[in-house]
């Protein structure tokens, strides 16, 4: 879907080029390529691109940002002066920050549809940390939130039989979760200033459950064994 949004838009942006140049031709209107400020075109485009396949990111989505004021910069200057541009890349990036977070499960949409028939926990470590393994237990999902601190998440002796979802919030700090050789991981992150990485190897079990996990990461980290 996010692919035919894609194509229709990229299509749609050659048809009217196509006719306001034709128009130009027979001298029904003015128009050019280049117009001030056509070059930003080259961050507004491919940003906004990736943010309809992929979602809203923070790279994508101060650069979709950036490119458009450089352009208001260029078509109406005594408004967007460089002065007032270099004031608003701080709370551009705050705000993007904050929607990116609150937009992040609208995008993740296999985990968003994962019904657990348990309830999920809630665990977290603000300045101290957690060790927490649950052996021969049956597991059915968690909230992980790491403030200053970290959180250690042994699920290797642990019963997974369905889906689970893991949502990970690491913020100055650290999630570490292991997870038994039976199960898939699916990963999706928004980092920022921090990161995440998968470092599971394919699951002995092919038609095993999956684990996904839904982080967060603000000058943090999580890292899936």
């Amino acid at each position: 879907m996010k692919n035919k949004i894609c194509n229709l838009l990229i299509g749609l942006a050659f048809v009217a080029a196509g006719v306001l140049w034709a128009g130009d031709a027979f001298e029904l209107w003015n128009f050019s390529l280049f117009f001030s400020g056509w070059w930003t075109l080259f961050i507004i485009v491919p940003s906004l691109v990736s943010i309809i396949k992929s979602g809203p990111k923070v790279f994508n989505m101060i650069c979709f940002i950036i490119g458009g004021l450089l352009l208001c910069n260029a078509q109406i200057p005594h408004i967007f002066s460089w002065s007032i541009i270099s004031r608003l890349i701080f709370p551009i990036i705050l705000v993007v920050v904050g929607v990116v977070v609150l937009c992040r499960g609208w995008f993740n949409n296999h985990a968003s549809k994962v019904k657990s028939t348990g309830p999920k926990q809630d665990y977290a470590a603000v300045f101290s940390g957690q060790n927490l393994s649950f052996p021969g237990a049956d597991f059915h999902g968690a909230n992980l939130t790491a403030v200053f601190g970290g959180i250690e998440l042994d699920l290797r002796q642990t019963v997974i039989q369905e889906d689970i979802v893991i949502h990970a919030t690491a913020v100055f700090g650290g999630v570490d979760l292991f997870v038994p050789p039976n199960v898939k991981v699916k990963l999706s992150s928004v980092p920022i200033f921090g990161g995440a990485s998968n470092k599971t190897q394919q699951p002995i079990v092919p038609d095993g459950p999956t684990v996904y996990v839904d982080c967060v990461c603000i000058f943090g980290g999580v890292d899936v064994k």
